[in-house]
């Protein structure tokens, strides 16, 4: 399976682990602690306005705040949760990693890179208007975009170090030991990309992710939604995250996927 699954896998597989961080790889998948956070809840936002009308950011900003409001005790910022108590809400200047968890669905919508670009950006400056939270949005979206279509790993770093700037030079072991809380795009944007192309597999995509500690939802949401485009999901993982959504979110999974990925799934 592949797909908008990756984040949500991602962010429930995550979620213990986000207040309580391990230096380790070796930690179970699931507990019944492994819930959906803000990371599922805004990725499934973003998939029912394309499902709606992609063209129309008032009907982003609906979906972002209707869904906000339904799971307001999801983990969302500070500034995010008075962004959705506004009636016309504006933009705030966010750098903060939260444009990249919900960007996968316009990746998997667009039929080209740069109509993914144009989507993930519309996606973004509704709150993420920073150039930093822009520039997060977009590198997780040509990532997810470059790996549905086929690019190898080599293509897709290269394409992310030259287009916007992030150094993936580095290995996920050495910045384990020192790596700390961290929700700007780019002090965790390249380091959930790097998850990526450091993994075998998507579950060990996300291994890496949890493993650095910090913002660990966030991370493995980035990244797994990255592997999901590269890798199958198994049906075990995806079986399990699956069962933790609630009807409501599960309806808006289903819808898009028989939207926009019969072809791909």
């Amino acid at each position: 399976m592949k797909g908008i699954i990756g984040a949500i896998a991602g962010d429930i597989i995550g979620s213990p682990y986000e207040w309580n961080s391990i230096k380790t790889k070796e930690f179970d998948l699931f507990s019944r602690k492994s819930v959906f956070t803000d990371d599922t809840v805004m990725t499934l936002a973003i998939a029912n306005w394309l499902c709606e009308d992609k063209d129309s950011k008032d009907v982003l900003i609906k979906n972002l705040k209707d869904f906000g409001n339904r799971y307001i005790n999801a983990g969302y910022g500070g500034r995010f949760l008075h962004w959705l108590q506004q009636d016309s809400p504006e933009p705030y200047g966010s750098w903060a990693n939260g444009s990249a968890m919900r960007v996968s669905p316009c990746a998997w919508v667009a039929n080209s890179l740069e109509e993914a670009q144009d989507l993930a950006r519309t996606s973004a400056i509704v709150t993420h208007n920073h150039p930093d939270g822009i520039k997060g949005a977009l590198a997780t979206s040509d990532a997810i975009y470059l790996a549905r279509i086929g690019a190898g790993k080599d293509e897709i770093r290269e394409h992310v170090e030259v287009r916007y700037g992030y150094d993936l030079s580095f290995s996920i072991d050495e910045i384990r030991p020192f790596y700390d809380f961290e929700v700007s795009c780019k002090g965790s944007v390249p380091e959930s990309i790097v998850c990526f192309l450091e993994a075998q597999d998507f579950e060990d995509t996300l291994r890496n992710a949890v493993s650095l500690g910090g913002d660990a939802d966030t991370q493995a949401a980035i990244a797994g939604s990255i592997a999901s485009a590269y890798w199958d999901v198994s049906m075990s993982i995806a079986d399990e995250c699956l069962n933790r959504l609630d009807y409501f979110l599960l309806d808006v999974l289903i819808d898009f996927e028989n939207k926009f990925m019969d072809d791909e799934v």
